[in-house]
């Protein structure tokens, strides 16, 4: 058996309904008053569908298909973000996920105390996010910002010190959504550079993208996705090829 290696079997998930049925005491008092129509409720949503798969070390597999598919509800379904309602769910490796950059920043708090903060929550021990501490910040080139509460950063100081805690720690499972794009142009390479290292040093890569030319270079496995389920597995250009040719 390898080292690492993803294994989804008869894996249902459901979005709970509550989440698409809630109202805000605002649409409550329209309703009321006949000013608009009330809200529909909607059935829970069946996201993914007695779903299988296995991805090998060695994969890179490429995630396609339109929006609303189960795309990235598949991504943090392996992370574990998402549980699952029936079926099993078998990951072996250390998982990295690139989702939300800026999830466990704290706006009051300086740049330098949010590395550690972060890091924390991806994983990482104290003294190792303090090894790491001088060339994350030399990453992100904020200089004497590090030290000053984040929530007054601009958009792009702070995406600039999310991508360079969060691509600072390796795993040997990466799942991205999306390849990832940071800050300004003068930043756009070296953060192209490290997502380029990133991808191949990973064991297993699991990338979500629409962006079909970066699917056929990064990978060398595709699936497509089409209302929780798998209709097509393979090559990349075959795969990619059938799905240009059903949009």
């Amino acid at each position: 058996m390898e080292n690492c290696y993803i294994k989804l079997e008869k894996v249902d998930l459901y979005y709970p309904s509550h989440i698409y049925n809630a109202t805000t005491l605002k649409q409550e008092v329209f309703a009321l008053l006949k000013l608009k129509k009330k809200k529909e409720r909607l059935d829970n949503v069946h996201a993914l569908r007695n779903f299988n798969l296995e991805v090998r070390e060695g994969e890179k597999l490429g995630v396609i298909g339109h929006n609303g598919a189960g795309k990235s509800t598949l991504l943090k379904t392996i992370g574990g973000i998402y549980p699952i309602q029936s079926g099993t769910r078998d990951v072996k490796g250390e998982i990295r996920s690139l989702f939300d950059l800026a999830l466990g920043f704290d706006l009051e708090s300086t740049g330098r105390e949010n590395i550690m903060y972060r890091g924390l929550l991806l994983g990482e021990t104290p003294i190792k996010i303090k090894e790491q501490e001088n060339d994350i910040i030399d990453f992100a080139g904020l200089g004497e910002f590090i030290d000053y509460p984040i929530r007054s950063y601009s958009s792009g100081m702070l995406i600039r010190l999310a991508f360079a805690i969060s691509t600072s720690i390796s795993g040997e499972i990466l799942l991205l959504d999306e390849v990832i794009g940071a800050g300004d142009a003068s930043f756009a390479a070296k953060a192209k550079e490290r997502m380029t290292g990133l991808m191949s040093k990973a064991k297993i890569l699991v990338l979500v993208s629409h962006d079909l030319s970066t699917i056929k270079e990064v990978c060398n496995r595709v699936i497509l996705v089409k209302q929780g389920n798998i209709i097509k597995d393979g090559d990349p250009d075959e795969v990619i090829n059938y799905y240009q040719n059903t949009i």
